[in-house]
């Protein structure tokens, strides 16, 4: 479903793509109100039977497109499929240098007859000697150094979510915007846009390599790090959970140790500075692990929330379903599967004129807008040789 008011209605976007970062752009960009129209080949996205980890990957990134089928094998296919991107504003793909060629869409030949198009690219890799190779999540987070700060060089640990793939996605949407406001100021060329899975690993670890560019510290990795406040740890409550505390002002030791009755630090010479309690870590941190350890995750997210202290219980994904701040109208909207059940995902992280979106969205199974999508080719074609016959 399309909302009414969203600053994409009016553009069309084809997309040829699959797994995860591809249709992130072209879900997002659904979402703002952007005709997307899915190109699957007869056997469907692959990420339409994954199972397992991958159970969610279709109908997570295809939600709001529609699903066209073609086989480009077929010159008859791929006459539809030039007579689709003639009609659309942006081409989105993933596929491995050559591989569109292979599909029997030479990339010099989609710049020649669409001029006009935007044609965004998401690969592995940015123009370089690494160019040629597939990569994966976990692949660049290992090659970007993002593992070994997430974990430790000796036992890396990558992310826990497709973060890389997804933010690729979301690199595409910021290049297109940026395509389609150029033309709004009446460049009539489309462009070329190349996204790297890589690169975008890179652009998060960029504080490490600077850090290091500039004072010629190897920076250390989580878990190793040294701790720049006296409180900034995981603690064991007393019903079983677990709950981190950051405190990190002056006013936030003052209070904390007020109301937790921690007088002996607030009364130590020793500990008046933030640097001093630092270097206190290996005392203070047992004793205010030994007051936690007396409350459950409750009272203490209560108190610490009255005293404006950073503070969050350990969850886990299923934990969020019943979240109170996930759960306020428009937290989580509800989408509808292919099989036609429903699911609720989190809607995306911004406020539209005060209103999320995204609610409604349904996942098209495949190949349900084929014909439509035909009859409109077919009813442009008419239009524009009338207009033409006009001329």
């Amino acid at each position: 479903m399309i909302e009414a008011g969203l600053p994409l209605e009016g553009v069309r976007v084809v997309e040829m793509t699959h797994m995860v970062m591809g249709p992130t752009c072209g879900m997002i960009l659904a979402q703002f109100g952007a005709e997307v129209i899915k190109v699957e080949p007869p056997a469907g996205d692959k990420t339409r039977t994954l199972g397992g980890m991958g159970t969610a990957f279709f109908p997570l990134f295809n939600r709001g497109k529609r699903s066209v089928v073609l086989d480009l094998a077929i010159p008859a296919d791929r006459d539809t499929m030039h007579r689709l991107l003639e009609t659309a504003d942006v081409f989105l793909e993933n596929f491995r240098d050559g591989q569109l060629e292979k599909q029997g869409l030479n990339t010099e030949e989609l710049r020649r007859l669409h001029p006009h198009l935007i044609v965004a690219g998401h690969k592995g890799f940015l123009s370089g000697p690494y160019e040629h190779r597939p990569a994966l999540d976990e692949v660049v987070q290992m090659m970007s150094g993002l593992a070994a700060m997430t974990g430790t060089k000796e036992k890396p640990q990558r992310v826990g979510s497709s973060a890389n793939d997804i933010m690729g996605g979301m690199f595409g949407v910021i290049a297109i915007l940026a395509a389609l406001y150029q033309k709004r100021g009446g460049k009539r060329d489309g462009a070329d846009i190349r996204i790297g899975l890589f690169e975008n690993c890179l652009f998060l670890v960029a504080q490490h390599m600077v850090d290091y560019e500039m004072t010629g510290n190897k920076p250390r990795s989580m878990p190793e790090r040294e701790h720049a406040w006296p409180i900034y740890d995981i603690f064991d409550a007393a019903d079983g959970g677990r709950i981190f505390i950051g405190v990190v002002t002056e006013g936030h030791w003052q209070s904390f140790c007020r109301e937790f009755g921690l007088a002996e630090f607030l009364d130590d010479p020793a500990l008046r500075t933030t640097t001093d309690r630092i270097l206190a870590r290996s005392r203070i941190i047992p004793r205010v692990a030994e007051i936690i350890r007396q409350r459950n995750v409750g009272e203490l997210s209560q108190r610490l929330d009255a005293l404006n202290i950073c503070f969050s219980p350990i969850n886990r994904p299923e934990d969020l379903l019943t979240d109170p701040h996930v759960l306020r109208p428009g937290g989580l909207v509800n989408n509808i599967n292919a099989d036609g059940k429903p699911f609720r995902v989190p809607a995306l992280p911004v406020e539209w004129n005060g209103s999320h979106i995204g609610e409604g969205l349904k996942v098209a199974p495949l190949g349900a807008d084929t014909s439509a999508v035909r009859a409109e080719i077919d009813n442009n074609d008419v239009t524009s040789k009338a207009a033409g016959r006009r001329a």
